[in-house]
């Protein structure tokens, strides 16, 4: 079995408070659950998930099916012409759970536009995560709310904006980390590998997390690269973790390692969470065209709910009252989306200029007259509204 399919070892051993164990490349899968559910026992990752009793599991299980509500949900919305377009997470929802979980809340996210699991665990209103998608603003929430940007349109900008967040955290002297995901597409990009070249030359207290989910829209990661992902940050000085990214506790370890020492000085650490993009890379694409069923028939044997909910089985935890509270936790999360979607009103024509510049700028304001004296030209109130307003 390759080790993309199991494997946990191959790194040197370390705990809490020491991250020895992240100084070389991560050649193997770290992982703690198998996919049938079976609870491995690893000597260094097992004390960086202690704390997560039986209840502490369970929440996580709920996380996850919320998420894939939440995803199912905004795909189902899309489909009916309720939101442009929608990025679906579907598969990577122990990869977004068990780092957002991971992290504090002065901690500061930078995301690509498929880490709606993240924003969820971030606290975001629910409306907020579809208000981009359904075209009634330029960005869907506060940043400093939850301390996590705004989704990146553009593949591995994000990473940057990291790395100059946490050059800023060295400079404040706190020991909050700036935590940047991606995509396994992002690692071809330059904005990621400059990111890196910043990062370790100042060893920035960032986090690199990568979700290898083998598909950059129609592109396989196998043509993108030939050696694991994770053995590229080595090139940087960066010492990196290759985790199962379908194993909610693995995950949740890999990341508490890097966040750890990141906070010790230890500068940047990258991780690949190796997941699978289930669904089509948005609701615009048909990802039949270009990939084999008998792939996702694989991967689909490795679905990281299902790992989870056969590690309760085996635990006693499964009961019938703990499946009945996440589905009605699901439904409700899911209806609460659904009704803010529908009833959001729709963006005044003027709103385009909102949120442009933090101070009046001459050059915006004369567009903005413009526009306005254009629509007032059709009758429209609000154009005239504007007009009367500039007067």
């Amino acid at each position: 079995m390759s080790t993309d399919e199991a494997g946990h070892g191959g790194t040197t051993p370390g705990g809490p408070g020491n991250s020895a164990g992240i100084h070389g490349a991560g050649r193997y899968l770290i992982q703690l659950v198998t996919p049938a559910g079976e609870r491995i026992s690893h000597p260094e990752f097992d004390p960086w998930v202690q704390d997560i009793t039986d209840e502490r599991l369970c929440s996580l299980y709920e996380d996850m099916a919320v998420v894939r509500r939440i995803d199912v949900e905004a795909t189902a919305l899309q489909r009916q012409g309720e939101l442009a377009l929608w990025p679906p997470l579907l598969g990577q929802e122990a990869s977004q759970v068990g780092a957002g979980r991971a992290l504090r809340d002065d901690d500061f996210v930078f995301s690509s536009y498929r880490e709606n699991g993240v924003a969820y665990c971030r606290g975001v209103d629910l409306t907020d995560i579809i208000r981009v998608w359904r075209g009634n603003a330029s960005a869907g929430w506060d940043p400093y709310t939850i301390n996590m940007a705004t989704p990146q349109i553009i593949i591995g900008a994000q990473t940057l904006h990291a790395t100059g967040y946490a050059m800023g955290i060295q400079n404040d002297g706190a020991d909050s980390v700036a935590v940047t995901f991606f995509g396994d597409g992002a690692t071809s990009e330059g904005d990621l590998n400059e990111a890196m070249v910043f990062a370790a030359s100042f060893q920035a207290p960032v986090v690199f997390f990568c979700q290898n989910n083998h598909w950059a829209i129609s592109e396989p990661v196998r043509l993108q690269s030939h050696i694991q992902l994770a053995d590229r940050a080595t090139g940087f000085g960066i010492p990196s973790l290759r985790v199962d990214g379908n194993d909610v506790l693995a995950v949740m370890a890999a990341t508490r390692v890097a966040l750890d020492r990141a906070r010790n000085g230890g500068g940047p650490t990258f991780i690949e969470a190796v997941t699978y993009r289930m669904g089509p890379h948005t609701t615009a694409d048909d990802p039949t065209r270009y990939r084999d069923a008998n792939e996702l028939e694989d991967w689909a044997a490795k679905d990281p709910i299902d790992r989870v909910r056969s590690l309760l089985d085996r635990k006693g935890l499964l009961t019938e009252e703990l499946q009945q509270h996440v589905k009605d936790r699901a439904d409700a999360v899911a209806r609460e989306m659904r009704n803010g979607c529908t009833s959001m009103p729709d963006p005044e024509p003027l709103d385009i200029f909102k949120h442009v510049y933090s101070s009046p700028n001459s050059w915006l304001d004369r567009q903005q007259d413009h526009y306005s004296r254009y629509l007032a030209s059709f009758g429209d109130p609000a154009g005239a509204t504007t007009q009367e307003g500039a007067r």
